[in-house]
């Protein structure tokens, strides 16, 4: 076995803003894991709010390296992951867990998917996202979603906007379903407050509306509101969604945040047994960051796999999207391509 990576930078196309911070543009870092002449790719994305910068990934991976090497198999690898990556930042855990799922498609010959069990690899609609824009800029951007195919539109919230913001998205896509993001930017009392004076509007469901820490507060939103509240930054890991549980309508699952496809799998078994909806989440990230994720979909009421969308160029490709529809090639391993080889090596 062989562990190497290469650093590029992924670009938006257009800075997003939501309520805690504004970006333009992420590093990200190319996983890829080698057994006889085989490659499996994942990747990990920088990411301030989880504490994960380019030098704390790479020193992640160099530390890593030689254990890996120690691995016989890729079946072994995969095996004893868990217990080998434990102490490595759960975005490197989700970028080795990938590019390991992806060798073990490529050596049985099918797609990630099937490996897991979930055979249903059908096209599935993603949200897309609107930031903290002006409302008619919200508005122009709803439209053009609209008009290329996209059925779900996430609004972020967390200004004075808001409720104009909303009102105005609705207004351009009368069909959408759409889905509200304030990243912890309300209160309990403001999130009832703005929900009600948001009725007219269809929320299909509110994200994370209040800060992380207290799930006492999604539950008093959850008990004065109609739009069901999902759990985005409180549902980070199987501890979080029993404690959850009864207190919320469903969990954002984001593999970058808890470690990969083998930790969301375990994470949406629990909630589903709970009886709880799930949302498939996501960084900004290229296709080949997003893809684990979409091998997942089937078990999702809910998908906002956008990441690759936002970007001026994705340097991988085979997962679409720009319709409003993702569709999976169907060929082995998590269906991905390099479009053009990363600009910096690292190892």
């Amino acid at each position: 076995m062989e562990l190497t990576w290469r650093v590029y930078p992924l670009v938006l196309r257009e800075p997003l803003r939501i309520s805690r911070s504004a970006m333009a543009g992420r590093d990200a870092v190319q996983v890829t894991v080698r057994h006889d002449g085989t490659d499996g790719h994942g990747e990990l994305v920088t990411s301030t709010y989880l504490r994960l910068d380019l030098a704390t990934a790479v020193s992640a991976l160099a530390g890593l390296a030689d254990r890996i090497a120690g691995c016989p198999d890729p079946e072994t690898l995969h095996a004893g992951l868990p217990t080998l990556t434990g102490q490595a930042p759960p975005g490197v855990r989700a970028a080795l867990d990938a590019a390991v799922h992806d060798l073990l498609g490529r050596r049985a010959g099918v797609p990630v998917h099937r490996l897991l069990g979930l055979t249903d690899g059908t096209p599935v609609g993603t949200a897309y996202t609107i930031g903290l824009v002006p409302p008619d800029a919200a508005a122009t951007a709803a439209r053009r979603l609209v008009t290329a195919g996209f059925t779900t539109v996430k609004v972020k919230a967390g200004d004075a906007d808001d409720v104009a913001r909303v009102a105005a998205v609705r207004a351009a896509a009368p069909q959408a379903r759409l889905l509200l993001d304030p990243n912890g930017g309300w209160t309990a009392e403001q999130t009832v407050r703005l929900l009600d004076a948001m009725a007219a509007h269809r929320i299909d469901a509110v994200e994370q509306p209040v800060p992380p820490g207290d799930p006492d507060r999604l539950a008093w939103i959850g008990a004065r509101t109609p739009v069901p509240v999902v759990a985005d930054e409180d549902a980070v890991s199987v501890t979080d969604v029993h404690r959850l549980a009864g207190a919320v309508a469903g969990v954002n699952v984001k593999l970058a945040r808890c470690g990969g496809i083998t930790a969301a799998r375990e994470i949406i078994d629990v909630a589903t047994g709970y009886g709880l909806d799930v949302m498939l989440g996501c960084l900004v990230a290229s296709s080949l960051g997003i893809a684990p994720a979409v091998h997942l979909t089937a078990t999702a009421r809910w998908v906002d796999l956008d990441g690759h969308l936002l970007l001026a160029d994705d340097p991988w490709t085979g997962l679409g999207g720009h319709d409003g529809t993702l569709r999976l090639t169907g060929t082995p391993g998590l269906g991905v391509t390099a479009v053009e080889q990363p600009t910096v090596v690292s190892r």
